[in-house]
């Protein structure tokens, strides 16, 4: 039976949350600030401000404040959307695409772009820290079976639609379609088994903006966006979008008029049910979706089995564990750790478009001594991660099942927009303990007293540090009474941090 796949859309002032959902349990989740400026896949006319051939990069402003940078590579070498195989190259064969990064290895930035010349580039990366946002020439235009490629002619189909007589279809159409000699196109995944006219209709939607785009740059000085990015709701409809969903639900009446004009232009006669909530009781609340996003921020998940996984994002990578925990299994250990590997694999990939986690992953699976095992393991984790729009690739599984992988990165992750830095533990995650601040208090008041005389000194801690000083290190603050000839009293203050001390003197 075929699970029921629906997207409720939910927006206020502040921002817009997207969620969706097969058969009520959250698969992806997405949220967009009304403050955000949206950036990734945004077009820019910008200037080059300086050319720095250390790094091979140029920093271009695109009017944003913070200058974006493009590397040589992102202007001599394309990288089509999807790993797509362009027209004329074949799996597994060299393709005109590594000849054409033989070719301009070598290229320096210095000769490929100057200090203050006019650039069309398109955002690929939002800025992270201190970066700007990492910029592209080879701009492309997603639809919802069609990539448009502005500036490259050439013509492919989605390296993971590998049936060759329906690539053989594809490419028949993707012949007949072909409206410019200055723009390719590449079929994506979701184009399997589209006939002609749903293609068709795709490039008249994608001709059109690019039209538009490329007008606006021919008149505009820069820097200027030509082209900005639909907002969330708009793209989630683009993207995620498809004929098996089985509704579109929203709770906002503004954004439903918008929707269904935006399906209108997109999907013109296609029939969509888009549902406008009128409930008193807010739509996520009612769907049962809050309690599904409060835990993508929990560190531990549960598995259906009673195992669980561990994500420990870091600095570099992020890391995460799978346990057995509370399941033992019926038969044997071999046995268990195979069931509990299995789900872990179908929760990490579910994990890591929740919280739309990029970069360096490295899991952590329990050891499996029978080959076979690993193997359908290894199946088991490349199946689940093909359901990601963003692009993973499985870089290593290891005997000792240890698997790494890379998560493409291009905006920031849930996490990071909904969450900050713990101004207590300054992200460590951990905080000391009464032991350890009782210590402390004892060196705090040790350095104050050390010259004076006769005074009384006052602890202010956190309630349960009070409690170790007046009771397991009552005899070491004696002995310094003793030492110093002060009176120290122990104040317990709840208004303290646990971390923090406050030494008064007094008399």
């Amino acid at each position: 039976m075929a699970s029921v796949k629906e997207i409720c859309i939910s927006t206020d002032a502040q921002e817009t949350r997207v969620a969706i959902t097969e058969d009520k349990r959250l698969e992806e989740y997405y949220v967009e600030r009304a403050s955000d400026t949206r950036m990734v896949g945004s077009i820019y006319k910008g200037r080059i401000t300086s050319v720095v051939p250390g790094i091979g990069a140029a920093f271009v402003d695109i009017g944003l404040g913070k200058n974006g940078f493009l590397y040589v590579a992102d202007i001599v070498e394309p990288k089509p959307e999807e790993d797509a195989i362009l027209e004329g190259e074949h799996p597994g064969e060299g393709s005109r695409q590594a000849a054409h990064h033989q070719q301009h290895r070598h290229s320096r930035i210095e000769d490929v772009v100057k200090v203050n010349q006019e650039i069309l580039v398109q955002v690929v990366k939002e800025p992270f820290g201190t970066k700007g946002a990492r910029l592209t020439t080879h701009i492309s235009l997603p639809g919802r079976y069609m990539v448009l490629m502005v500036n490259d002619s050439r013509l492919g189909i989605s390296k993971r639609i590998e049936d060759p007589q329906e690539r053989s279809r594809l490419r028949d159409i993707l012949n007949k379609l072909r409206f410019s000699q200055e723009a390719g196109l590449i079929i994506r995944t979701a184009g399997t088994g589209k006939g002609e006219k749903e293609f068709a209709r795709d490039v008249r939607y994608l001709s059109r903006i690019y039209q538009q785009s490329k007008r606006l740059s021919g008149r505009a000085k820069a820097p200027v966006c030509v082209y900005q990015e639909y907002e969330l709701a708009q793209r989630v409809i683009r993207d995620s979008f498809t004929e098996d969903t089985h509704r579109v639900v929203v709770d906002s009446k503004e954004q439903f008029h918008r929707l269904r004009r935006f399906l209108n232009d997109l999907i013109p006669g296609v029939k969509v049910r888009l549902d406008l909530y009128r409930g008193e009781e807010p739509l996520f609340e009612k769907e049962g979706l809050d309690e599904h996003i409060a835990a993508m921020f929990d560190k531990t998940v549960q598995l259906p089995s009673g195992g669980s996984i561990v994500v420990e994002p870091t600095e570099g990578m992020v890391a995460i564990d799978v346990n057995t925990a509370k399941f033992t299994g019926r038969r044997n250990l071999e046995e268990t750790a195979f069931q509990v590997d299995k789900e872990a694999a179908i929760e990490v990939a579910r994990q890591l478009r929740l919280r739309d986690i990029g970069g360096i992953v490295v899991i952590d699976f329990i050891d499996l001594d029978i080959p076979a095992h690993r193997r359908e393991l290894v199946k088991t984790l490349e199946d689940a991660l093909d359901r990601d729009r963003s692009k993973t690739n499985l870089v290593s599984f290891s005997e000792i099942c240890v698997a790494e992988l890379t998560r493409q990165r291009m905006r920031r992750s849930v996490e990071t927009v909904s969450h900050q830095p713990c101004p207590y533990c300054h992200g460590r995650g951990t905080i000391k303990s009464a032991v350890t601040m009782a210590i402390e208090a004892i060196r705090q008041a040790k350095k104050t007293l050390k010259n004076t005389k006769h005074q009384t000194l006052e602890l202010l801690v956190h309630p349960q540090v009070a409690v170790r000083l007046l009771q397991e290190d009552r005899p070491s603050l004696t002995a310094l009474e003793g030492q110093t000839r002060a009176k120290i009293l122990v104040l317990s203050d709840p208004s303290l941090h646990f971390e923090q001390i406050k030494v008064q003197l007094s008399g």
